[in-house]
């Protein structure tokens, strides 16, 4: 199952601990800033690698990249879902709307030239 989550949904999900956050973008990306709690995909989701950022199947998994525009947390979604994680959303907004809700980042602040970039 592949879905779409709302910031507000993630948000939840992270207050209550239940959710295993990745990001689907470069390294360099990630460490410049990323969401509470996410773990870094750079490039294909392999079995190795999935089991290493997220290894709960059942928990629900939610991938997120830079917004709306780009389309490596659709690609890195399905990937997971492939491999049978039973839960895995889709954070469409991205950094892009995380920081416009300004919520924080972890790391450093995510810089304006990637916020939004389909990378």
């Amino acid at each position: 199952m592949m879905d779409r989550i709302s910031r507000a949904d993630l948000l939840a999900l992270l207050e209550a601990g239940s959710v295993q956050v990745v990001e689907a973008l470069p390294a360099d990306a990630f460490a410049s800033g990323h969401l509470p709690g996410a773990r870094n995909v750079p490039d294909q989701v392999s079995a190795e690698l999935a089991g290493q950022v997220a290894p709960d199947r059942a928990a629900p998994v939610v991938v997120y990249c830079s917004g709306p525009y780009c389309n490596r947390s659709k690609i890195a979604a399905a990937a997971f879902a492939r491999l049978g994680y039973a839960d895995v959303r889709v954070y469409a907004g991205g950094k892009q709307d995380w920081a416009e809700a300004g919520l924080a980042f972890e790391g450093s602040p995510a810089p304006a030239a990637t916020v939004g970039r389909t990378a």
